[in-house]
C-alpha cells in the first residue's frame, strides 16, 4: 500500500493532454489556412513561413541550449506555432530579415525574457507583430493582390480607412474564401472558422473566447455601420478577427483562467476592435485589442477569482 499512494501539492486533476499535444493540435488546425496562403501569394509565402518556423526553433533552442544551460525543448512545438503565426501575420512582400527580426523578438523577448513558455504575459507572435507594425510600417502594409502577377491592392478595411468607394468592397463569399489582398494566413475566413471548430472540438479552448469576442464586433459593428447586416458581416470576415479570436485570444498563457474572467476579456478584445476600426487611425484592431487585454489580464484575474468556500473565520 506504501507504494500505491503519493503525495503531492494540488491540483490533481490528471489529463492525457500534454503541450506538445496542445500545440501539435494548434499546428493541425493552422495548416488549411497556411496552405491556402502560400497557394495563394506563391513561393515567397512559403519561404517566409519556413524562414519564420525555422527562426522560432532556433532562437528557443540557442536561449535554452547556450545562455541557459537548460535541455531545449523545441519537441513541444510551441516555437514552431509562435513562428507560424507570426508568418501567418505578416503580408507576402514583407523582406526576409524583417520575419527573421519578428521570430526572434518574438522568442527571446515576449516569450524568455519572462521566463519561458507559461509564463510570458503577451502573446509573442502579436507582440512581435505589432513591433514590426511600428517599426517598419511600410514593409509591414506592402499589399498584393491574390495571383502569380503580385498586383499591389490594398485590404478590404483598408478600403474603408483610405475613403474609396465602397463599391470596391469585396463580397462575402469572396471574404470567406479568401480572394482577396492581406496578410499570408488570415484571407480565408472559412478555413480559419475550420481550424477554430476543429480546435473546438479536440478541446484545445473552450467557446468563451472566440464566440463573445465575434459576437462583440459583430454587434457593434451592426450598430456604428447604421444597423447594416453586410457591413456588420464584412468585419466578421475581414482583417485578421478569425485568426485572433480563435487561435491568439486564446492563448493559455496571456489570458483569464476563470469562466467569467473569460467572458470580460473576451468582450473587452471585441469592443476595443470595433473602436480602433471605427474610430482609430489604424483600419486593423485585431492585434492592438488582443494585447491590450493580455496587459489587463491580471486585474480581471484579480476581480474574478473563484470564491473560496469554507475555512475558518477570521
Amino acid at each position: 500500500m506504501q507504494n500505491k499512494l503519493f503525495v503531492s501539492s494540488s491540483p490533481h486533476i490528471r489529463s492525457s493532454e500534454t503541450v506538445q499535444s496542445v500545440m501539435r493540435d494548434v499546428t493541425l488546425a493552422l495548416l488549411p489556412a497556411t496552405i491556402f496562403g502560400i497557394v495563394t501569394f506563391g513561393t515567397r509565402a512559403l519561404i517566409l513561413v519556413f524562414l519564420a518556423v525555422l527562426t522560432a526553433v532556433g532562437t528557443e533552442a540557442f536561449v535554452q541550449v547556450v545562455m541557459r544551460k537548460q535541455k531545449a525543448t523545441i519537441k513541444d512545438l510551441s516555437a514552431v506555432v509562435t513562428g507560424l503565426l507570426l508568418a501567418m501575420n505578416i503580408p507576402v512582400t514583407a523582406p526576409f530579415w524583417l520575419v527573421i527580426i519578428g521570430s526572434i523578438f518574438a522568442i527571446a523577448i515576449v516569450k524568455h525574457a519572462f521566463g519561458g513558455l507559461g509564463h510570458n504575459f503577451m502573446n509573442p507572435a502579436l507582440a512581435a507583430r505589432a513591433m514590426l507594425m511600428a517599426s517598419w510600417p511600410v514593409e509591414m502594409t506592402s499589399w498584393v493582390a491574390p495571383g502569380a502577377d503580385a498586383v499591389a491592392t490594398t485590404t478590404p478595411l483598408g478600403i474603408i480607412a483610405e475613403g474609396l468607394p465602397l463599391s470596391e468592397l469585396p463580397s462575402l463569399l469572396q471574404l470567406f474564401i479568401g480572394n482577396v489582398g492581406g496578410c499570408i494566413g488570415e484571407t480565408s475566413a472559412g478555413l480559419i472558422i475550420l481550424g477554430g471548430l476543429y480546435l473546438l472540438f479536440r478541446k484545445v479552448i473552450n467557446w468563451r473566447i472566440p464566440v463573445v469576442y465575434i459576437g462583440t464586433v459583430f454587434v457593434f459593428a451592426f450598430m456604428f455601420q447604421g444597423f447594416d447586416s453586410y457591413m456588420a458581416m464584412f468585419h466578421l470576415l475581414s482583417g485578421g478577427l478569425m485568426l485572433g479570436a480563435f487561435f491568439m485570444a486564446t492563448d493559455y498563457a496571456s489570458s483569464p483562467v476563470s469562466a467569467k474572467g473569460q467572458l470580460i476579456y473576451a468582450f473587452g478584445c471585441g469592443l476595443l476592435t470595433i473602436l480602433i476600426r471605427q474610430f482609430g487611425a489604424l483600419p486593423e484592431g485585431v492585434s492592438y485589442s488582443i494585447l491590450l487585454m493580455n496587459v489587463a489580464t491580471p486585474i480581471i484575474e484579480k476581480y474574478t477569482a473563484p470564491r473560496v468556500f469554507g475555512g475558518a473565520k477570521a
